[in-house]
């Protein structure tokens, strides 16, 4: 009996461990857990473009807020965009220089977006492809997914797994322990910057300078 009970405990307590291996963060992903992972930035809180809910309880995030749709790569993000041909030329040229990197384009959304990413204007969206591998390599497992930083709303944003896993005890955030060389960001958000149908507004400079 004192077995079976040592066991039960063992168990619950695995299942409530929020920081969980690289294959597991992706399987939770992928079924629609909230996440979070280190980026080229700041540590991302993530979860499925339609579950984007989950990201604005957790963080007591305002609606009008939008959050970002980060991708493993450019081809992935495009479905959720649209554009002419000019102006799918002219932002190719632009991820061509800045991307994979702190950069995230503001674009009119294609019917593709769920509302849930950007609830009270769901005509445009930002998109961005982190130059972290950790980072590609979950979202070339679970395709793009909608992304901040990890914070309550209105706070600095979290620096490190073991902070996140304090404030955000349901999301599942990664063992850091075996990725140490790609775990630290630089801790500045990335640039925002929204295409106005002609050029470039800048609405969050970042580290990244737009030419």
């Amino acid at each position: 009996m004192k077995i079976q009970k040592l066991h039960v405990f063992t168990h619950n307590f695995s299942q409530n461990m929020p920081q969980v291996s690289l294959a597991d963060l992706i399987a939770g992903a992928q079924a629609g857990r909230l996440v979070s992972f280190p980026t080229d930035t700041v540590p991302a809180l993530a979860t499925l473009p339609e579950k984007a809910g989950l990201i604005f309880a957790a963080k007591q995030r305002s609606q009008d807020k939008p959050l970002i749709l980060m991708g493993a790569n450019a081809a992935d993000l495009w479905p959720y965009v649209k554009g002419s041909e000019y102006e799918y030329e002219l932002w190719q040229q632009v991820v061509n220089q800045y991307w994979p990197g702190a950069l995230t384009l503001v674009l009119t959304a294609s019917d593709r977006l769920p509302k849930q990413i950007n609830p009270t204007d769901p005509t445009t969206i930002g998109i961005r492809v982190p130059d972290n591998a950790i980072a590609r390599a979950i979202l070339a497992k679970t395709g793009p997914l909608a992304t901040t930083s990890a914070n309550f709303s209105g706070q600095p944003p979290l620096q490190t797994m073991a902070e996140i896993t304090m404030q955000f005890p349901d999301a599942l955030t990664l063992a850091t322990t075996e990725f140490l060389d790609e775990i630290s960001g630089v801790g500045v958000p990335s640039t925002v910057a929204k295409w106005t149908g002609k050029n470039w507004q800048i609405l969050r400079q970042g580290r990244i300078t737009l030419n």
